[in-house]
């Protein structure tokens, strides 16, 4: 898929530059154009925003549990007297 402005030439700019003129006049492109840019900043803020939040690196992973050893009763044989 190729680009849009790699298709546009400097007559299809410079025509639809034209076109916007003559929609909204000249005493609201510098409204338009404000309005652009501070959607444009409040995009950027917001993408730089979700950037900071996100964690850099991955959390290191949680240690290995160790088993637990219980003592254990074991068995002595009884004690005997060899007469």
């Amino acid at each position: 898929m190729t680009p849009v402005l790699a298709v546009l030439s400097e007559w299809h700019i410079f025509l639809v530059l034209i076109i916007v003129f003559l929609l909204f006049g000249g005493k609201k492109l510098p409204e338009l154009a404000r309005g652009i840019g501070e959607a444009m900043k409040e995009f950027k803020k917001a993408s730089r925003d979700i950037h900071d939040d996100t964690p850099q690196t991955p959390p290191p992973p949680p240690a290995p549990s160790k088993p637990e050893i219980t003592a254990t009763s074991t068995q002595h044989p009884p004690d005997t007297k060899l007469n």
